[in-house]
C-alpha cells in the first residue's frame, strides 16, 4: 500500500475521531515568551510585536515580505548607539508634557510600557490577525503617567505574503483630571527603520511620496498621503521590496508632513508645527498602515493601496464589554 494512501486513511480516522476539530486560521496573533506576540500567515511569521517592559518603547520586528530578510533593522547602521531607538517600526514622540519619549537618553526620559494585553485582545482569522494592548506613557524620573494609550495592531494580508497591511489604531487619553500636550515637533509619532541594503545613501533604494517626489531633497518634511521606501533585499534578480507608511485622513492637520531620511528612516508627523492637546473630553484618536510589499513599488500602487486603507471600516477601540449572565 502506497505511503499516500495510508496518510489518507490515517487522516480520515483521525478526522472521524475527533469531527467537532475546528479548522486551524490562517491567520494568527500568537503569544511567545518574553513579552512577544508573533503574527504569523499558514504558521510563518511575517511580523512580532515586542513590549519588553524593561525595553524603553513597544515596537515591531521584523518585518517580512516573501522572503525570510526583514526589510527593517534595529538601530541605525552608523550610528547605533545615539539612534538606539530607531527600533524597526515604532509608535513614540519627541515633546509629550516636554518630556522625551523618542531618545533613549534625554534629560528629561520618558518610557513606554505596556500594562495590559486586554483578555479578548487576541483575535486570528482567515483574513487578519489582530492584538489589542494598553501602554502608558511615563516619566523616568518619577514613573508618573503622562499618557495612557489604546493600541490596536492587525495584519491583513493582501496577496500572502507578498503583499500585506499592517494597520496601527491609537488612541490616547490623558490621566483624569490632566492634559497631555504633544508639542511641535518633526518626530513621532510612527516610524519605520529601513534595512541597510535599502536605504538611500547605502543601498541606493529609493523613497517616494504620493506628491511624485523622490528622496529627502524633495520630501523632507513635506506634507503627503504616503511615502514608500523601496530598495535592494537580496541579490537575486528580482530581490527587491519596500514599505509604504500611510496616514489616514482621520489624524489631525492631515495631509501630514512625513519626515525621511536617505539614510534609511522615515516617519509620520503629528505636531510637526502646530502641538496636539489631549484632555478627557478630546481624546486623541489616529490610524496608521503599513503597506508592505514585494519589488519597487510605483507611485499608482501605493496610491491604490492607499485609497483601500481608508475606505476600510475604522476600528472601535473600546468595544462595550459582554455582560455577564
Amino acid at each position: 500500500m502506497r505511503i499516500s494512501t495510508l496518510l489518507f486513511i490515517f487522516a480520515t480516522t483521525a478526522a472521524a475521531q475527533l469531527p467537532s476539530a475546528k479548522p486551524i486560521p490562517r491567520v494568527q496573533a500568537v503569544p511567545m515568551p518574553h513579552h512577544i506576540t508573533s503574527f504569523q500567515l499558514d504558521g510563518r511569521e511575517l511580523t512580532a510585536m515586542h513590549f519588553d517592559p524593561l525595553d524603553m518603547r513597544p515596537f515591531w520586528h521584523p518585518i517580512r515580505a516573501s522572503r525570510e530578510v526583514s526589510l527593517t533593522r534595529m538601530g541605525h547602521p552608523h550610528d547605533p548607539l545615539t539612534h538606539s531607538h530607531h527600533n524597526s517600526v515604532w509608535v513614540t514622540h519627541n515633546m509629550v508634557n516636554d518630556l522625551d519619549f523618542w531618545g533613549d537618553y534625554a534629560k528629561k526620559q520618558g518610557r513606554i510600557v505596556n500594562v495590559e494585553v486586554s483578555r479578548e485582545g487576541y483575535e486570528d482569522t482567515d483574513e487578519f490577525a489582530a492584538m489589542r494592548m494598553v501602554n502608558h506613557w511615563i516619566s523616568e524620573a518619577d514613573k508618573s503617567i503622562q499618557l495612557i494609550e489604546v493600541r490596536r495592531t492587525e495584519i491583513r494580508p493582501l496577496d500572502g505574503a507578498k503583499s500585506w497591511f499592517m494597520i496601527i489604531d491609537l488612541e490616547f487619553s490623558p490621566p483624569k483630571g490632566k492634559t497631555t500636550t504633544f508639542g511641535a515637533t518633526g518626530f513621532g509619532l510612527v516610524a519605520v527603520r529601513v534595512a541597510k541594503s535599502i536605504g538611500v545613501h547605502d543601498g541606493g533604494g529609493r523613497i517616494l511620496n504620493s506628491a511624485g517626489q523622490v528622496n529627502e531633497e524633495a520630501i523632507f518634511r513635506k506634507p503627503a498621503r504616503w511615502c514608500d521606501y523601496s530598495g535592494r533585499i537580496t541579490n537575486d534578480a528580482d530581490g527587491f521590496g519596500g514599505i509604504t507608511l500611510m496616514n489616514h485622513p482621520m489624524n489631525p492637520h492631515n495631509p501630514t508632513a512625513f519626515h525621511v531620511r536617505n539614510d534609511g528612516w522615515m516617519g509620520c508627523c503629528l505636531s510637526l508645527d502646530t502641538p496636539v492637546e489631549v484632555t478627557e473630553e478630546k481624546k486623541l484618536r489616529v490610524r496608521y498602515a503599513l503597506w508592505v510589499h514585494d519589488g519597487v513599488a510605483t507611485q499608482e500602487q501605493s496610491e491604490a493601496h492607499w485609497k483601500k486603507f481608508t475606505e476600510m471600516p475604522v476600528i472601535d477601540l473600546n468595544p462595550p464589554k459582554p455582560v455577564k449572565k
